[in-house]
């Protein structure tokens, strides 16, 4: 008997076909809308993905990115949480689904998953993707309002991935607050820029007003000492390109880089990591430049050099996002 294909190889497989009949330039013009929705600064109350054409363009060019933006924040998570596994989970505003992916790719084994969103173009396209996974069989494709009407049943894992930004300030408030409040565990990424950290500060604030202690990326769960505007904490993820990607929205890399922020929390304890590579470390003659959040709130910057031995060989394999030291050094 054949294995099942990991998720991530199942994703780009449904994908593969999701534009078949779609003329490129409609599909083009549809990718260039959405982003122009993506990256601008008015919510909206209304779905921003409207019709069949609208949902595969977006899951072609945007849902590749969101899976491993997402992969990344839970698998830091999971590594700060070994004990938890999360036995359901609810995606709010899930549209497509990436994150639901996500989740099977950090955890395995089946769970009752629910994604929730206004978008029943997005909810019928995701469904229709998830029938390439055996795992994803079981997920319910639910529409519903997501802001401050929303309510939520008990949980073990919340996901929030590129939403906040689609919502007004007292909407983003609401749904923190009913995510902390139905949610042993609530992971929140969203586009790795100055205003997307912003809403993440925002919503780490509340989740640790509710009780919930930082898992990751912070070593604490004390307040981000980056002062305001000065700076953002953001991450990366490279994303696989395939001919379809490059057929939406052009170029010839095989890859691009996904920049993200998150914060994952939990209401139960977590061992998070004592410091995390906060910048993409800088490697030069004989020593690597890291700059490092720490557990007592901080910003630093070590330099590792030959003379450290192991630790300078696991310095050069270090990368931007990883906790430090690795483990076992």
């Amino acid at each position: 008997m054949t294995a099942p294909a990991p998720p991530a190889e199942a994703l780009r497989a449904a994908l593969a076909g999701l534009l078949d009949g779609l003329p490129p330039r409609q599909a083009a013009q549809a990718v260039d809308r959405l982003i122009a929705s993506y990256r601008g600064a008015t919510p909206t109350d209304a779905p921003i993905l409207r019709d069949r054409a609208d949902v595969a363009a977006y899951a072609a060019y945007r849902m590749p990115a969101t899976f491993e933006a997402v992969r990344a924040a839970l698998a830091a998570f999971a590594a700060a949480a070994p004990g938890f596994t999360p036995g359901d989970h609810v995606d709010l505003g899930g549209g497509t689904g990436a994150a639901t992916w996500a989740v099977a790719a950090t955890w395995d084994g089946p769970r009752a998953s629910t994604v929730l969103d206004w978008s029943e173009p997005a909810l019928a396209l995701g469904r229709e993707i998830a029938a390439a996974d055996p795992e994803l069989s079981g997920v319910r494709w639910q529409r519903a309002r997501i802001g401050a009407a929303l309510t939520l049943a008990e949980t073990d894992l919340v996901t929030v991935s590129y939403v906040l930004n689609e919502l007004t300030a007292p909407d983003r408030a609401a749904l923190v607050e009913a995510a902390a409040a139905a949610a042993r565990a609530v992971v929140v990424v969203e586009p790795g820029t100055p205003d997307g950290y912003a809403r993440i500060i925002e919503a780490r604030d509340r989740l640790t007003a509710a009780g919930f202690h930082v898992a990751a990326p912070c070593p604490h769960s004390a307040a981000c000492p980056i002062a305001p505007g000065s700076d953002w904490c953001h991450f990366s993820a490279r994303v696989s390109r395939s001919s379809l990607h490059r057929q939406v929205k052009g170029g010839s890399l095989a890859y691009e880089d996904e920049k993200f922020s998150y914060v994952a929390a939990a209401r139960f304890p977590v061992a998070p990591a004592a410091h995390r590579v906060i910048r993409r470390p800088q490697i030069r003659k004989g020593q690597v430049l890291l700059d490092l959040c720490e557990t007592e709130p901080a910003l630093t910057r070590t330099t590792v050099t030959k003379r450290h031995g192991d630790l300078y060989r696991a310095a050069r394999d270090t990368d931007w996002g990883d906790p430090w030291p690795p483990a076992g050094e």
